[in-house]
């Protein structure tokens, strides 16, 4: 699959579907990787630190979760491109592990959240098979605990891990566990509180307009107000100082 760097970012393009089969495909070949599920909080953490942005440039693929980046492949660069949300992969891909019987795993999350998607996951996806799930603790973890983590997660025979950590987080810790864990990472942050009822998702309209982060802001104010008031007109900002840059340059090579 190509791709496309937006600022400091590499966004992985093509039809939705496409990413779905790329991480099935991924899942069946056994291989150590990650991918990133990227909305605008993602993008800002990784324009403020490089570092961070190296660990999504490694990644497999990084979907353009939010629809404001699929707005501004479009305005800068033409692209048209599917939006590709860790709220509509997580339940297609777990329907497809059960179709392929692949195994699926799940680390982060607190033990409510994980007995609440074990029961979900038993009434809509009977079929499936849940090789593990781990709430690992709120602290930095030791290294006998971590090399114990690796090896229950490689015994277990899954085939995709979805990490509910949160970003950053969660994509430093794929990171941290590539060749080490032998098999396919998913970051999904928010979508599994969703997936099983937890939270709400926003109405379709709001998502296709890009007001989901808005309907988000509603159910969780304390949490999120400080983070969308600065990302959202960081994020605004950088696009239009991108496109003026873009014009700018044009016409100094055309003088």
């Amino acid at each position: 699959m190509r791709s496309k760097k937006l600022l400091n970012v590499n966004y992985t393009l093509g039809p939705y579907r496409s990413f779905v089969d790329k991480m099935i495909e991924l899942a069946h070949a056994k291989r150590s990787t990650y991918v990133c599920v990227s909305a605008v909080h993602m993008f800002i953490e990784a324009y403020k630190d490089e570092s961070f942005a190296a660990i999504l440039n490694k990644a497999e693929m990084v979907t353009p979760d939010g629809k404001p980046l699929t707005w501004a492949l479009r305005f800068l660069y033409g692209i048209k491109q599917d939006r590709v949300a860790g709220m509509d992969l997580l339940p297609d891909l777990l329907s497809e592990a059960e179709n392929q019987n692949l195994p699926v795993a799940f680390y982060g999350g607190t033990d409510n959240m994980l007995e609440k998607t074990k029961e979900h996951i038993t009434k809509k996806y009977p079929n499936l098979v849940i090789a593990k799930m781990y709430s690992p603790p709120f602290r930095p973890l030791k290294t006998e605990e971590e090399e114990s983590i690796i090896k229950i997660f490689n015994d277990s025979g899954a085939r995709m891990i979805f990490v509910v950590l949160g970003c950053p987080k969660q994509e430093r810790w794929m990171i941290s566990m590539k060749d080490k864990i032998n098999t396919l990472m998913i970051g999904i942050g928010g979508a599994l509180p969703v997936l099983v009822g937890l939270n709400k998702r926003a109405p379709v309209w709001m998502q296709d307009s890009g007001l989901e982060w808005m309907y988000r802001l509603g159910q969780e104010p304390k949490r999120l107000f400080k983070r969308y008031a600065t990302t959202n007109s960081l994020f605004i900002y950088l696009i239009l100082k991108e496109k003026f840059s873009f014009k700018n340059n044009l016409k100094k090579e055309k003088q």
